[in-house]
């Protein structure tokens, strides 16, 4: 029952958001935390910390709905090279490695 009244809002904003071309300011907020790096001698130096960005889960699912709806897109009017195997369906490390082995 929940599951329904969250999927009937998040349809909502998502159709809102790309009916409009926009994106809602808060949508675009995050917070960002900066952990320092246990050992380090210098805290004074950027790279003895590690930043940790949290964003808006709503975003999360958006972009991810947009990248697969551009990757569908890519797939079927064969935008991306035949040897590509980064986040492609029906590609592995093992397809890739054997590509790799008949080249060589």
């Amino acid at each position: 029952m929940v599951t329904l009244v969250i999927i009937k809002d998040l349809v909502e904003v998502a159709s809102y958001c790309f009916t409009n071309g926009i994106i809602l300011e808060s949508l675009k907020e995050s917070i960002t935390i900066v952990l320092y790096k246990k050992g380090k001698k210098d805290y004074f130096l950027l790279g003895s910390y590690r930043p940790i960005t949290l964003k808006n889960t709503l975003v999360k699912v958006l972009e991810k709905h947009v990248a697969n709806i551009i990757l569908e897109a890519a797939e079927e009017y064969r935008l991306l090279p035949w040897n590509q195997m980064g986040v492609r369906k029906k590609r592995s490390i093992l397809l890739a490695v054997g590509l790799l082995s008949s080249c060589v």
